[in-house]
């Protein structure tokens, strides 16, 4: 199993053949659930909106990167912070594309 940079976090492997829809359920309610509120409001925005038409490779690149520490994310997704290779993505993109400000108002 890969090394994730979160102490204590331990999630098994991804699943392959778990329903897509719970998966999909699953997977919203950790975007929206992370532990700080900038992390839930970046990923739990991204998850309504583009969660429901992920395909499943992408599904697997959004939940390895949910494995990640939320402030390495939220630097991430902001560009305060450049994210390794294996992030760099069209689901990171997706995650960048989003108007947070509006969002919030």
């Amino acid at each position: 199993m890969a090394q994730f940079n979160t102490p204590g976090f331990i999630e098994g492997k991804i699943d392959k053949d778990e329903n897509i829809e719970i998966r999909r359920k699953r997977l919203k309610f950790r975007s929206w659930h992370r532990g700080i509120k900038e992390a839930d409001i970046l990923l739990g925005s991204f998850a309504d909106q583009f969660l429901d038409s992920l395909s499943s490779s992408q599904l697997d690149d959004y939940e390895t990167m949910l494995r990640e520490p939320d402030s390495d994310l939220v630097a991430w997704i902001t560009g305060d912070k450049v994210a390794p290779e294996q992030y760099n993505n069209d689901v990171l993109a997706m995650l960048k594309s989003i108007d947070y400000i509006k969002i919030l108002k």
